[in-house]
């Protein structure tokens, strides 16, 4: 068997000028660092260049230094049930932590706050000013208009 019936099942040779690669991924990051020194006329023009950049980068080393660009079809059969994670997860957390369904109204932040007050008058010599209101008056009552 000599080398070339060796080299011939079925793949692909793939010839990559990996230092041409390694030219533009240092041309893309002397851009990057450019961004930080030139003035930019407005903030979108710069966001839109960091992101381009970024994204050419991102490309760069996906398609050929993780040989993404050879590979077949299946890479999207593994894709999806990363990017249904991806997406789901936020969204089933989203009523824990997105989207608060309790509010911070306790009695314990009303005791921190009026405590704090008067610490900081007293420590400035001030006497508290009471509010009207008894002890353990429910403030969040509705008040009914006087007629």
């Amino acid at each position: 068997m000599d080398a070339s019936t060796h080299d011939d099942h079925g793949h692909d040779a793939h010839h990559v000028n990996y230092l041409m690669i390694f030219v533009a991924l240092c041309v893309f990051t002397l851009i990057s660092i450019t961004t930080e020194i030139v003035p930019f006329p407005n903030h979108a023009s710069l966001v839109v260049t960091v992101f381009a950049v970024s994204c050419a980068k991102a490309f760069c080393v996906l398609a050929f230094f993780m040989h993404l660009k050879f590979e077949g079809n299946w890479k999207y059969l593994l894709l999806a049930p990363t990017t249904v994670l991806a997406v789901g997860l936020p969204i089933a957390l989203l009523p824990d932590v997105g989207v608060h369904y309790y509010t911070t109204d306790v009695p314990q932040n009303d005791d921190y706050a009026r405590m704090h007050a008067e610490e900081h008058l007293e420590s400035h010599g001030e006497e508290p000013h009471d509010d009207g209101k008894a002890e353990g008056e429910n403030e969040s009552a509705p008040e009914t208009p006087d007629e």
